[in-house]
This record gives structure tokens, C-alpha cells and sequence, in this order.
């Protein structure tokens, strides 16, 4: 799994770019990934599914705001993360 910086770093589109659309989609779905993977290990953990489910929903609204208004952009962060279809 890559570190945060280096996921900034890869989908920025200028050098103090850390708040971007594209960036915030990028390190929820890092995130998205790194609970499903303790969730393999730990079942039981209700808790951190809370967190999980809101992560979730987060990207998945970041994602229908950068389909409105930026396509392709959207197109990209699809392909790159390989997320959906």
C-alpha cells in the first residue's frame, strides 16, 4: 500500500496540490482499502464499520460531484484507482 505522500504526489495536478477533489478520492479509497483489509482479520469489529460505511459514502459523493463537473478527471481517477466497471 502506498503512503499518503505518495498518493498526493501521483494525483495532484500542481505541487501544492493536497485538497484536491482528485487527491481526497485518492486517499479515501487508500483508506477504503486498508479497513477492508482488517476486516478480513477482525469480523467482529462493528466500530469500524461505522467508519468504513462513511468512508464509503464520502468517496462515492466525491465521485458523482467530479462526474458533474470535471469528466475527465473523473474518467482518470477511474482508471488509475480501478474503481467501478
Amino acid at each position: 500500500m502506498k503512503i499518503k505522500k505518495d498518493i498526493i504526489k501521483s494525483l495532484a495536478t500542481h505541487d501544492k496540490d493536497v485538497g484536491s477533489t482528485v487527491v481526497q478520492i485518492g486517499l479515501l479509497s487508500q483508506k477504503i482499502e486498508k479497513l477492508s483489509g482488517h476486516f478480513k482479520k477482525f469480523k467482529k469489529d462493528k466500530h469500524s464499520t461505522v467508519g468504513l460505511t462513511k468512508s464509503v459514502n464520502q468517496r462515492k459523493r466525491l465521485l458523482t460531484y467530479l462526474s458533474r463537473n470535471d469528466p475527465k478527471a473523473y474518467e482518470v481517477i477511474i482508471k488509475k484507482l480501478n474503481l467501478r466497471k
